[in-house]
C-alpha cells in the first residue's frame, strides 16, 4: 500500500513541476520572445510614459475626443470588474441608459450607430466600428476648430481590417486615435487623452 502512495506522491511532485512549473515558463518565455508586445499587456507609450493598453478601453468624455462603447464593468472600464450590464431588450434601466446615451450624442437613437450605446460584453472593448468613428467626426472636429475633412482621414487611418479579411469586422481603436488626433492637433487643457 505504500508502495502505491509513494508512487502518486512522485508522480503528483513530477506532474505539479512540470504543468504547474515548467509550462507556465516555457509559455511566457514563448511568449516574451515572439510576441513581446502582446504577452506585456499591448501597452500604449507616449513620450515614454504608457498611457494605457491596446486591449483595454478608457473612457473618454470631453467632447474634443472620440468617445468609446458605454462599459458596464464596474464605475467604466474597470477590468477587476469586467462584465456586462445583464440587462435584457425590455429592461427599462437599459432603455433609460440608451436615451441618456443618445441625448449626450445629441441624436435619435436609432440614427446613432449601435455600438457606441451599447456595452459589450467584457465592458472592456478599446475599440468602435468605423461607422461609429465617423459618426463622431463633426463633434470633435468643432470641438478641436479642425477641418472635418482632415478627422474624417485621420479616422480612415486609424481603420483595421479584420484578421485575414474575414474573421470579424473592422474597428477603430479608440485610444489609438486619440493619441493620433492629438498629434494632429493638441488637447487644449492636457497634455494626455485620459480625462
Amino acid at each position: 500500500m505504500m508502495q502505491h502512495f509513494r508512487a502518486a506522491a512522485v508522480l503528483l511532485g513530477l506532474f505539479t513541476l512540470l504543468v504547474g512549473v515548467g509550462y507556465p515558463l516555457a509559455m511566457t518565455g514563448f511568449g516574451q520572445v515572439v510576441f513581446p508586445h502582446q504577452a506585456n499587456g499591448s501597452l500604449i507609450t507616449r513620450e515614454g510614459q504608457v498611457v494605457g493598453s491596446g486591449l483595454i478601453g478608457q473612457a473618454f468624455s470631453r467632447p474634443d475626443y472620440f468617445w468609446g462603447r458605454p462599459s458596464a464593468a464596474g464605475k467604466g472600464y474597470d477590468g477587476r470588474s469586467s462584465s456586462g450590464s445583464n440587462l435584457g431588450p425590455s429592461s427599462r434601466a437599459l432603455a433609460e441608459r440608451i436615451q441618456a446615451d443618445a441625448a449626450r450624442y445629441g441624436g435619435d437613437p436609432s440614427q446613432i450607430p449601435s455600438d457606441l450605446l451599447t456595452a459589450s460584453g467584457s465592458g472592456l472593448d478599446p475599440d468602435i466600428s468605423p461607422a461609429a468613428a465617423r459618426f463622431q467626426v463633426p463633434r470633435v472636429a468643432a470641438a478641436r476648430h479642425l477641418d472635418e475633412a482632415k478627422v474624417a482621414l485621420l479616422v480612415e487611418r486609424a481603420i483595421v481590417a479584420p484578421p485575414l479579411g474575414v474573421l470579424g469586422d473592422a474597428r477603430v481603436n479608440v485610444l489609438e486615435l486619440n493619441l493620433a488626433l492629438d498629434t494632429l492637433a493638441p488637447a487644449s487643457s492636457t497634455a494626455t487623452p485620459v480625462d
